[in-house]
């Protein structure tokens, strides 16, 4: 039996979403299916809403809903630590641990050569401008630990080098309950080089 066209759209609109396979796809539409016609008024209107509302900051260029956002805004934070991330979403699982108190900048991705990403594709201009108008102490790196990721922070070391008194790197590592068997060979890597003294 053919899928009908409507149908087949909202397959073709789920498959699309990072990750999603035909298969997850198609699950996800016939889940919709299922809803009673409030549950998709509901979630057809939470799409138009958070269209409408959420934006860039035009300080950090995180996700908002007011501008300058929150973090930004804050005068609790520590506006002298920024930590640089790739992309908006990599504020949320850092914030959610409470570690860091300082401000964000997001750099709208990571160099890539074979995808055509160099440095001038990136969100740097602002970053140059935060640091020459503010009192940056230190700048924290916490790009991806991929190849794209390890040559951004690279590229951000040496073009900062002397211009801010702290660089600093997030530690990469075997995770709290890893086993030796699964970690890929740059994870091992890291964490030897970033071994430290245990115990006394």
């Amino acid at each position: 039996m053919q899928i009908p066209v409507a149908l087949e759209r909202l397959v073709y609109e789920f498959s699309r979403f990072p990750g999603v396979g035909r298969k997850t796809a198609q699950r996800l539409a016939f889940s919709i299916l299922r809803y009673s016609p409030e549950e998709t008024q509901n979630l057809a209107e939470a799409l138009l809403q958070v269209k409408a509302q959420i934006r860039y900051c035009s300080v950090c260029s995180g996700f908002t809903d007011i501008d300058p956002c929150t973090i930004c805004n804050h005068s609790g934070r520590d506006h002298e630590q920024v930590c640089v991330v790739e992309q908006p979403n990599n504020i949320f699982p850092i914030e959610k641990s409470g570690v860091f108190r300082g401000v964000y900048h997001v750099l709208m991705g990571a160099i890539s050569p074979l995808d055509g990403i160099g440095p001038e594709e990136l969100n740097l201009k602002k970053l140059r401008n935060r640091i020459a108008d503010s009192k940056i102490k230190e700048m924290i790196l916490a790009t991806n630990p991929t190849v794209k990721g390890e040559a951004t922070a690279l590229f951000l070391q040496q073009e900062f080098s002397g211009k801010i008194s702290k660089i600093t790197r997030l530690a990469c590592g075997i995770p709290a309950g890893g086993d030796l068997e699964y970690v890929d060979d740059v994870t091992l890597m890291e964490a030897f080089s970033g071994r430290h003294t245990f115990g006394n």
